[in-house]
């Protein structure tokens, strides 16, 4: 696939679009319902679907390096995410699936205090 599809295959060079491979994340319970379609009616045979904000955030609590950390700050201010919902969805959708939860639980409660501080200071 990826010769048909990555960096500097014929997809990336005719639509500067390529697939790149990823590792499997975590993603919250009903995740398909949210999918959001990218470049609808653009390809004839090929459909792109996306996360949504709120279950992109989530599927990064596990994994948690400084990457994850930049990604929700700027989803946080861009969007903005509204916390109640992240953790409505976390608790409600994620959390019953996590090998350990009590880890993740920490990491949202951290993440919703960098979200509010990163607000405060109007920083990314």
């Amino acid at each position: 696939m990826i010769e048909y599809a990555g960096i500097g295959s014929p997809l990336y060079k005719k639509f500067g679009l390529y697939l790149d491979p990823v590792g499997v994340a975590n993603v919250p319970d009903s995740y398909e319902e949210r999918l959001i379609e990218m470049y609808p009616s653009t390809f004839k045979n090929l459909r792109f679907f996306a996360l949504d904000p709120y279950d992109i955030v989530l599927s990064k609590i596990e994994r948690n390096i400084q990457r994850d950390r930049e990604d929700v700050k700027y989803l946080a201010t861009a969007i903005p995410l509204d916390l109640d919902t992240l953790e409505n969805r976390y608790t409600d959708e994620l959390r019953p699936y996590l090998g350990l939860p009590e880890r993740e639980d920490m990491t949202l409660k951290l993440w919703i205090d960098m979200i509010q501080e990163v607000r405060k200071s109007g920083a990314t």
